[in-house]
This record gives structure tokens, C-alpha cells and sequence, in this order.
């Protein structure tokens, strides 16, 4: 399974992980990057880059959820697009998103700017 992003990323886009991927699948919401499960190749770049240890294997056993979100962000249209996001071949290629998953948005805000 392809690593996933979890909680502790909420309002917490530093970017370091986004530089460490060597294949660009690490897309930008409003308030949290999100892993495509569809361009992941399981490197583990990522991990030791993440500043606040937000990324794992797989689902992380205490929250599952996770895991569930993150697919959901390309398998599903996301709040004002009509269409899922899928895989478009790279998070370079397009805009940070602007938007969330439902469970990311329902987090509350970690700092008086965020959200």
C-alpha cells in the first residue's frame, strides 16, 4: 500500500516532502498535501523529510480513516469540481488544489490562519 498522509499534516504544509519525492505525487489541499496511491512508487523518501512525522506505510493502525481519505481525494470529486482528480501525472502540473476531504476539513483549525 502507498504511504499516507495523516493528521499531524493539518495545517502543516512545510514541503518537505513534496521536495523529497522523486516522482511528484504529493498534491496540496488547503490544509493538508495529500499521497496519489496511483503515482506512489513506496520509496520512502518522504518519511524522514516530513518535519512533523505525518506519513506512513500503508494505514497507520490507530487511524485508518487516513488511508481511506487520502484515496478518496483522487478517487472523488472534491468540493467545486465536477470530476475526481485522479491521476494526473504529476502535482507539479497543476495548482495546489485549495480544497480538502471532508474528514480534513472537519479538523479544527491548528492555527488562527488556517482553515
Amino acid at each position: 500500500m502507498p504511504y499516507v498522509i495523516g493528521a499531524q499534516c493539518v495545517d502543516e504544509l512545510d514541503g518537505s516532502c513534496v521536495d523529497a519525492c522523486p516522482v511528484d505525487c504529493i498534491y496540496e489541499g488547503a490544509r493538508k498535501r495529500y499521497i496519489n496511491p496511483y503515482e506512489c512508487i513506496e520509496c520512502g523518501n518522504c518519511l524522514p523529510a516530513c518535519p512533523v512525522d505525518a506519513i506512513t506505510a500503508g494505514p497507520p493502525d490507530a487511524a485508518p480513516e487516513w488511508a481511506e481519505d487520502n484515496k478518496r481525494f483522487f478517487d472523488e470529486p472534491l468540493p467545486g469540481r465536477d470530476e475526481p482528480l485522479e491521476s494526473p501525472g504529476g502535482a507539479s502540473l497543476i495548482e495546489p488544489l485549495g480544497v480538502d476531504t471532508e474528514l480534513t476539513a472537519t479538523i479544527p483549525a491548528r492555527r488562527p490562519d488556517a482553515g
